[in-house]
């Protein structure tokens, strides 16, 4: 289903020319609807999603186009499963501040078609500011499982299993087990990955994975949230330039918020190298 980016409900007046109408909402979620030859749905998001025949779509596809109605967005062409399928995506596994993320989504035929409507995509192409109201949206549709270790907890386990694949492994598999596994399972594919059916940029062909990776996301957001408040600085994510941040933190502070077993760590405070 084609959708535009950044869509106000006064753009689409200019449909009416054409002899669309404005029509009912039918969600809590939406701003207006227009029904014609296609039938558009207008988020709160200021997301437009189009739906109808194929060529009448593809039609008011170059209309908007040509009116520059918001902006389009390419599609994302999932597979088309049948039946129950569980997504499962990690997040936070590069940055030095921070613990660990793994979410999953199970769907069925339904679900998914409510995923798409709702526009759920690449998490990568969506603005933070967007991520929070997208995730509780999903969380209303589907039956999903997060699993959120603090930097404190990561270090713990690293600890315990050895290395960030084996924890990684426990986390997808526990999402999967939580949801209640019966058929597919479809894993973001990482190094070393051996739960359900690892695939290479699964949140590009798995709508589910791509909510899950949404949910990832959004807990993300939460973290470094919750430890810039408590740091009183505005935590940096990945691990490129973490030093002068890092360095601001009591050694005997730093497993609550810090990957131990991170080399830039381990640079700056030799007492955890093994």
């Amino acid at each position: 289903m084609p959708t535009f980016k950044k869509v106000n409900k006064k753009d689409l007046e200019i449909l009416q020319n054409f002899g669309y109408y404005f029509d009912d909402v039918k969600t809590q979620y939406e701003i207006t609807r227009m029904k014609g030859e296609c039938t558009l749905i207008l988020f709160n998001s200021n997301k437009l999603l189009i739906q109808g025949k194929d060529n009448k779509v593809k039609e008011l596809v170059t209309l908007l186009k040509n009116e520059k109605v918001g902006e389009y967005v390419e599609p994302i062409n999932f597979v088309k499963e049948e039946g129950v399928v569980i997504g499962t995506d990690e997040a936070m596994k590069g940055d030095t501040f921070g613990g660990l993320i793994v979410a999953g989504v199970k769907a069925d035929d339904k679900t998914r078609e409510n995923l798409l409507l709702i526009g759920v995509g690449d998490s990568k192409k969506i603005k933070d500011e967007d991520i929070q109201g997208m995730a509780k949206r999903i969380k209303e549709i589907v039956c999903h499982h997060i699993i959120s270790l603090s930097a404190n907890q990561y270090n713990i386990l690293i600890e315990e299993l050895g290395n960030v694949t084996k924890l990684l492994n426990r986390m997808h598999q526990q999402c999967i087990d939580k949801l209640d596994f019966h058929d597919l399972a479809v894993v973001d594919k990482y190094p070393g990955c051996n739960v359900g059916k690892a695939m290479t940029k699964a949140e590009s062909k798995y709508i589910e994975v791509a909510a899950a990776s949404i949910l990832a996301r959004d807990e993300t957001l939460k973290q470094f949230r919750k430890m810039s408040k408590e740091l009183k600085f505005t935590v940096p994510k990945g691990s490129t330039t973490v030093k002068e941040e890092v360095m601001k933190i009591p050694k005997d502070k730093l497993k609550k918020y810090v990957k131990l077993h991170f080399k830039n760590v381990q640079q700056l405070f030799p007492i955890y190298r093994h």
